[in-house]
């Protein structure tokens, strides 16, 4: 399945008395890339400001129609009076926007069109373009695409100012955008409209050869780790030791503040971001080491509405080096936010709790942690859909992210958390107590099941590799909210790493935390972020 192309509008007008003399900008990006295809821009005579900005929108998605009549776009605009409206939040009352909001609706379908606010200093580039058509108007004439520098000057001011990027966590597509700038200063030999980019993410010791995903390790855990935390279990925090463990039948009061193997934990204080999706550091490394990088050439035409820059060649992969780099894919990857979902009454208590169980509801707490990633995920932007375990505590925070973003909610059933049978709803210490045969063969083993006829790690990691599998053909090239459990989101962060059953002990994963992985088409995949819960703070 081949995703439509995705293309960002971003569009802005202005008047010089309001009204006044009036114009507009709007440019269309790549959203894999980041490049401009296509400005436009026109002094209009004397208008207001709002009249101004919608004609920059409906300028923008003509232009966008004109390049790819089948594409999905996203629009952003520092003007909250026509993003509210557009998206159907706020009426339009005023008569000479009406026609010109209708007009916006009519050029892609609006299921294809989603509208975001930014701050004006995002939106540099068509305010830049909207100025020059009022300067060409204040001299009688209409802005011309032969003299305008807004492209150049947005160009330049992010290399120089090389901003944070503007997508959610371990966004790619902005990592991959600085990559080619921090490269493009230091490769020799490049031609003139020649780009250079290095591997906008590889997987680090995937063992996965390229067009593979890392397959599902049924092995055995470690002897050693037996009396580990065991991964996906719902739990956060630091667990009894192998000593504890071995002479313990139930808990000890040390152990009642640590979480306890498959149980709900309470929420951790502490960000644990492993990378950050900024690939200065990997260009640096590239350049400096003098490897070789591949280069794409971009190929337009420039003019009024039409593209300046074409989008860039695809790179073939070309395998891996000795130390773990891939060769360079820049092509956009499907990049999983993934969220574990707000805390239940169960978290704070630390019981098991599955999809086999009660199915419980988002705490007070949980309500609280889910409306405070929305509004993280909001400020970030740029996550274009929402996928969600079919439990309700999980519906329930892909709601409130959902309501933020103006996102619908698909369902993945492959999401769900382990069902972990008559371990439901109890602590790790009742189930040592109870079951405790089942929970040492369990814990020493990923293909035992918990007792009562739970699922064992091996067949969820299965479960969660075919969701993985179907997610990445599905939205190949977009960021995507995964909305899950402690299970499957650290059997996705194992499986990218190719790591050993066992690293999910060594995993922290706490409420309403926010991981990412990026999934590139040639089989690598990068792990972005892991267990950040600076939103909650």
């Amino acid at each position: 399945m081949t995703s439509a192309r995705e293309l960002v509008v971003e569009a802005d007008g202005g008047s010089r008395g309001n009204p006044g003399p009036a114009g507009y900008g709007a440019v269309v990006l790549d959203a894999a890339t980041g490049e401009t295809l296509a400005e436009a821009a026109e002094y209009i005579g004397v208008a207001t400001n709002n009249v101004a900005e919608y004609k920059g929108l409906v300028a923008g998605l003509k232009v966008a129609r004109e390049l790819f009549p089948d594409a999905t776009v996203h629009v952003r605009m520092d003007s909250k009076l026509v993003v509210e409206q557009m998206s159907g939040r706020w009426k339009i009352k005023h008569p000479d926007m009406k026609p010109l909001a209708a007009e916006a609706g009519r050029v892609f379908p609006a299921g294809r069109v989603r509208y975001e606010w930014i701050p004006r200093e995002r939106n540099k580039h068509a305010d830049r373009l909207a100025n020059e058509a009022m300067d060409a108007g204040r001299l009688g004439r209409q802005w011309e695409p032969s003299g305008s520098t807004a492209s150049l000057d947005a160009s330049a001011a992010r290399n120089a100012a090389a901003p944070p990027p503007s997508g959610p966590p371990g966004d790619a597509r902005a990592g991959a955008a600085r990559a080619r700038a921090a490269l493009s200063t230091t490769a020799a030999g490049t031609s003139a409209g020649t780009r250079t980019g290095t591997s906008a993410g590889a997987g680090v010791g995937t063992g996965a050869g390229a067009g593979a995903w890392p397959a599902v390790d049924d092995g055995l855990f470690a002897a050693e780790e037996a009396t580990a935390a065991p991964p996906g279990s719902e739990e956060g925090t630091a667990t009894p030791s192998a000593a504890e463990e071995a002479t313990a039948a139930s808990p000890a009061p040390a152990e009642a503040t640590a979480a306890s193997p498959g149980t709900e934990e309470a929420t951790a204080t502490s960000s644990t971001p492993v990378a950050s999706g900024d690939f200065e550091a990997e260009a640096g490394a590239l350049a400096s080491a003098g490897r070789a990088v591949a280069t794409t050439t971009a190929a337009g035409t420039t003019g009024t509405g039409t593209a300046r820059a074409g989008a860039p060649a695809s790179v073939q992969p070309r395998g891996t080096s000795p130390q773990g780099w891939a060769a360079p894919d820049m092509g956009a990857p499907a990049t999983f936010v993934l969220l574990r979902h707000g805390e239940t009454a169960l978290t704070p208590e630390k019981r098991f709790s599955g999809s086999g169980g009660t199915d419980p509801e988002l705490s007070a707490a949980g309500l609280r942690q889910a409306e405070a990633v929305a509004a993280a995920l909001a400020a970030r932007g740029t996550v274009q859909e929402i996928v969600s375990s079919p439990l309700t505590r999980c519906r329930q925070t892909a709601a409130a992210v959902a309501a933020r973003l103006g996102l619908g909610v698909q369902i993945e059933q492959g999401l769900r958390e382990t069902d972990f049978g008559a371990w439901e709803g109890l602590t790790f210490g009742e189930v040592r107590e109870r079951y405790s045969e089942d929970l040492d063969a369990w814990l020493a083993s990923p293909k035992a099941a918990p007792t009562g006829g739970g699922e064992s790690f091996a067949t969820v990691a299965r479960r969660v590799g075919a969701a993985r599998d179907r997610l990445t053909a599905a939205h190949a090239g977009r960021t995507v909210l995964l909305v899950t459990h402690v299970t499957p989101i650290k059997t996705l962060v194992r499986l990218a790493l190719g790591a050993p059953p066992e690293s999910l002990f060594r995993m922290e994963l706490s409420a309403a935390s926010i991981s990412a992985v990026a999934y590139y088409a040639d089989g690598n995949a990068s792990v972005r972020l892991l267990n950040d819960t600076s939103h909650l703070r």
